[in-house]
């Protein structure tokens, strides 16, 4: 079996962010081992998505430190790799699968340096891990859904991270492309890769996270998916919304059941 390292891969201390004069998240204090596949747990406006944004200090929080694997960002940031909400990218852009997943390569390169039969290589692994290098050329703007999601995560895998932060990686992927999806980051994992995924199925959170973070707008709970993950700290994430979430969780479940190929 694989040594574990153990070495702190993201911490979190008494973290607080405002937009204007609301408070999105209050004194957060989050510890993650390397080697972790971590699901981040939480209701609409939770601030899961600033939490995100914050340990890639692409926003400048109120109060708190982030260390990844014991240094600031700025030391690390090419072992990073981020793959962000799909209302967040630009499918007009005139790039095909290959540019997309090929730029996981550029925080290798320096400023005059080009992208080589290595890059190329590397990046058509993680196509194929993907199952998608026959979509290689085409435009991203003309994939589905779950094809584009999955652009996404090969150009994440292209860039060989130590940390991979995911945000609603599974939003219009079927079942079929979530279980591949999920199989690959246990392998990571495995690797003493480092994984966050902001997640809304309450159903597979057990089955798909070895940890969990649940939060609404404050901690709610950290650590163990076995010890944490009950229906007292998500009443407690979730309060009012948890039975409309559970009536939009088994719609969703029953069209990706539908849509499985």
């Amino acid at each position: 079996m694989k040594s574990r390292s153990h070495q702190t891969a993201i911490a979190i201390k008494g973290l607080s962010h405002s937009y204007g004069n609301k408070r999105i998240l209050t004194n957060i204090n989050i510890s993650i081992p390397t080697g972790t596949l971590c699901g981040v747990i939480g209701p609409n406006g939770a601030g899961k998505s600033t939490l995100f944004k914050s340990i890639l200090k692409l926003i400048d929080y109120d109060f708190g430190t982030i260390t990844l694997l014991d240094q600031p960002i700025e030391e690390i940031r090419k072992r990073i790799a981020y793959v962000p909400q799909k209302d967040m990218v630009d499918w007009t852009f005139p790039a095909t699968v290959m540019d997309i997943v090929l730029m996981g390569r550029y925080p290798y390169k320096g400023i005059f340096q080009r992208l080589n039969a290595e890059d190329r290589r590397i990046a058509n692994e993680a196509l194929i891990a993907l199952g998608i290098e026959e979509l290689s050329e085409r435009q991203i703007g003309n994939l589905s859904g779950g094809q584009q999601q999955r652009v996404f995560i090969a150009r994440a895998l292209a860039q060989n991270a130590d940390i991979y932060l995911l945000d609603e990686p599974f939003v219009g992927v079927d079942i079929a492309t979530e279980e591949k999806i999920i199989t690959i980051l246990k392998e990571l994992a495995a690797q003493d890769k480092t994984i966050l995924v902001v997640h809304h199925d309450l159903s597979t959170v057990s089955q798909y996270f070895d940890r969990v973070i649940l939060l609404n707008q404050r901690l709610i709970a950290a650590g163990l998916t076995s010890e944490v993950f009950n229906d007292d700290t998500i009443s407690k994430a979730y309060g009012g919304q948890l039975n409309i979430l559970h009536t939009m969780g088994l719609q969703v479940a029953k069209a990706k059941k539908l849509n499985k190929k």
